[in-house]
């Protein structure tokens, strides 16, 4: 099996060193099921394409056991997989470009986060909803996707198609982005997974997932497929994602006696947007807005004035299309404004607002970074109010298949105490008063599972 990635900035063949392989080198990596090879069929400073060809050892693939694996019974011996791009050639892609997934590249850190023109070819990909299916999985972040059908038999075109096809997706984006899509997606079109799923396969997907996943309009069929419809994964995952991300949090069908919950992501979100109205604030900027949820919240609650403001331009852009910003009337259009930031950087934009919102956002910064942090918002921007929340550490216990952090980027994760200590800290040396709301059910043991802190300026004397 075949995947080539291509790129035309130049120099192009700096993708060597996205990649961490050079382009004047073939190089072997041994794999349980087989061999994996990269090499690169052109390497200009115009063009750079490299490929990796995955040989599978089907005797390996006879060996397998598993009734749920795709190669059981007369499929040992009968099947697609030396030929067609599946998990497997997501796993082996996983651990050769292992560092480039990460975004890691020490010659070249400023490349490494940059969007750069790439083309993806994979010339046999099964894919179980057709080229419809392919399109609606990679279009949302960016790709335009060719997915051409390979037929059943040329030489028999009343056949019709196979359920194959010939993927071509090009688009700007961070080569990291296009690694961790591929991971995710390859075997969802294929619906199918050669080894056993366990418990870690959630992490996978978190981590895997991070930045796009939890915006994907086709969430629901992704996390099932990538989870081989484990029932019980399928909510953990869920749970996780909507913990994370500020979307929907998408439900399963459950037991009739279970009673519906409203998910964690959407309480918080109503909390802050309660708050806001409760505060009568007229403007506000969400420092860390993500995909755009809570701006979108604001407007409908008729927030004169709202800005969001991230890091990622990539997710800036999802904010953009979900927000439909580019469709909106002018009146409406005059209310928002989005635009990349950081909040350990002083920014002039982020002054003179009635309320700043960091929903979720305090604990994907390093410790060492939060001094920066607190100067930005509280010292410079100086809003009347500003809202912060936080995982609560003490909850974390309740939540199933958890174990470390709620999410792989999460510095840290504070108790209440914690949280508390900090809050006056700030409060007392930029002239706030602040008070706590719980967010979520209140457990009488562990407290809520989101924290809240609600920062007033005390008024000049």
């Amino acid at each position: 099996m075949l995947l080539t990635i291509s790129t035309t900035r130049e120099p192009a063949t700096d993708l060597g060193y996205l990649l961490h392989k050079h382009p004047d080198r073939v190089q072997r990596f041994p794999r349980a099921f087989g061999v994996a090879h990269v090499f690169y069929p052109e390497a200009t400073d115009q063009r750079c394409t490299a490929a990796l060809l995955l040989e599978v050892d089907p005797v390996r693939l006879a060996r397998t056991r598993g009734k749920t694996t795709p190669d059981f019974s007369l499929g040992q011996y009968v099947n697609d997989r030396p030929y067609a791009a599946s998990s497997l050639l997501s796993t082996a892609m996983a651990e050769v470009f292992r560092t480039a997934r990460a975004g890691r590249c020490d010659a070249r850190p400023e490349l490494a986060q940059a969007a750069i023109p790439l083309e993806i070819v994979l010339p046999a990909l099964p894919c179980r909803g057709g080229p419809a299916l392919a399109r609606r999985l990679f279009e949302p972040m960016g790709w335009d996707v060719t997915a051409d059908p390979v037929p059943l038999d040329p030489a028999f075109p009343e056949w019709g198609d196979s359920r194959y096809v010939t993927l071509t997706l090009t688009g700007e984006l961070r080569l990291a982005d296009a690694l961790n899509h591929l991971y995710v997606l390859l075997p969802v079109l294929d619906d199918a997974k050669h080894y056993w799923i366990a418990e870690d396969e959630v992490d996978k997907l978190i981590r895997a997932g991070e930045g796009w996943l939890a915006a994907h309009p086709d969430l629901t069929l992704i996390t099932r497929r990538f989870l081989n419809r484990r029932t019980a994964l399928t909510r953990a995952a869920f749970a996780r994602l909507a913990e994370v991300g500020d979307d929907e949090e998408e439900t399963l069908e459950p037991p009739a006696e279970e009673e519906v919950r409203i998910p964690l992501n959407t309480l918080r979100r109503d909390a802050v947007v309660a708050t806001i109205a409760e505060l009568q604030a007229r403007s506000v900027i969400d420092l860390g807005c993500g995909s755009g949820q809570l701006v979108s919240a604001l407007l409908d609650q008729g927030v004169p004035k709202i800005t969001g403001v991230d890091v990622s331009a990539h997710t800036l852009m999802i904010a953009a299309r979900r927000l439909r910003l580019d469709r909106m009337g002018s009146r409406t259009r005059e209310r928002v404004d989005l635009f990349q930031g950081s909040i350990t950087y002083t920014d002039a934009r982020f002054a003179g607002y009635d309320a700043a919102v960091l929903m979720e956002v305090v604990e994907h910064l390093d410790p060492p970074r939060l001094p920066a942090m607190e100067r930005v918002v509280f010292g410079t921007a100086k809003p009347a109010y500003v809202l912060v929340t936080t995982p609560n550490a003490e909850y974390n216990p309740r939540y199933e298949n958890l174990t470390g952090l709620r999410h792989p980027d999460h510095r840290f994760e504070w108790t209440r105490a914690e949280f508390r200590d900090w809050a006056a800290s700030v409060a007392g040396r930029y002239g706030y008063q602040v008070e706590f709301r719980p967010v979520g059910d209140d457990d009488p043991e562990v407290g809520s599972p989101t924290q809240m802190a609600v920062f007033a300026k005390e008024p000049q004397a």
